[in-house]
């Protein structure tokens, strides 16, 4: 999928009786303002992009109270496949017309707003290392980044405050996260719902290398639930320290050094979804 795909879907929009401008950003800041205009008149703001842009443009049409739609075709699409916004250019432009406008929750972290996860250790690592890597095709840069986090990333002693319980872990990985997926397909919270109010706190506790690994095959499936190593908490306001320097990312950007505390903003942002798909 490429951005020629959204103008093709603006074009099946325009024929269907649509009226439909098309604005191309040249900055997330550029993006924001013309979804905050966008929002502010009373028009469906429609994210052309993957999972950043996504997150970018949310954040201006929940302060206005709008409406998103999605076009996915960025490198991982992950809220779009947590929705169940179809792959295919014909029914993606039909939900634009016909699909129900259902209420999801969001992250807010420092202000900003997240649709998908945040997380620290080395998902972020991770994130970092496919920020430099566009010239691998885009399903692989996920895992080869992983892989290479996994081999020279140690375990840290986390601090996690869950709704005012504190736990400390040593840990190689901490994801909060409102969608289940992320990392381009990958199940991380299998139990994660959009409309429950709710974060899923995943913790990758300390284990060597080869447990790691078997952990990162899994998680496409979901499985790596069942591994000693893995758990998963609940709660609604999350907060995350380190002993020593580790970032934190959101939905494949950087937000900054922990510590960060996080909270959900329960049914925040409408958005155009399959009526059956929130999940």
């Amino acid at each position: 999928m490429t951005v020629g795909w959204g103008l093709e879907v603006a074009r099946r929009l325009r024929e269907a009786g649509a009226q439909v401008t098309v604005t191309r950003t040249h900055s997330a800041h550029h993006g924001r303002q013309a979804a905050t205009e966008g929002a502010g008149r009373g028009n469906i703001v429609v994210a052309v992009g993957g999972d950043g842009t996504v997150g970018s443009l949310a954040g201006a049409v929940v302060a206005a109270g709008g409406t998103l739609g999605l076009v996915p075709v960025g490198r991982g699409n992950d809220f779009a496949r947590q929705l169940g916004i179809p792959n295919d250019l014909a029914a993606v432009a039909d939900l634009l017309l016909t699909g129900s406008v259902r209420s999801v929750d969001v992250i807010d972290v420092r202000g900003q707003i997240v649709v998908g996860s945040v997380y620290a250790g080395i998902d972020s690592l991770t994130s970092a290392l496919v920020n430099r890597v566009h010239r691998l095709p885009a399903r692989l840069q996920y895992p080869i980044a992983a892989v290479w986090a996994i081999a020279t990333q140690r375990a840290t002693e986390y601090r996690i405050v869950i709704d005012g319980v504190t736990q400390s872990i040593d840990a190689h990985t901490v994801i909060v996260a409102n969608s289940g997926f992320y990392g381009s397909g990958m199940h991380v919270a299998p139990s994660a719902q959009l409309d429950d109010g709710l974060l899923d706190i995943v913790i990758f506790s300390a284990a060597g290398r080869l447990r790691l690994l078997k952990a990162l095959r899994r998680v496409y499936s979901g499985t790596h639930l069942q591994l000693a190593e893995v758990t998963v908490r609940k709660g609604r306001v999350v907060a995350i320290d380190a002993a020593g320097a580790v970032a934190a990312y959101a939905d494949g950007d950087r937000i900054g050094p922990l510590p960060v505390g996080v909270r959900v903003r329960p049914g925040a942002l409408n958005v155009i979804a399959p009526p059956s798909r929130i999940s």
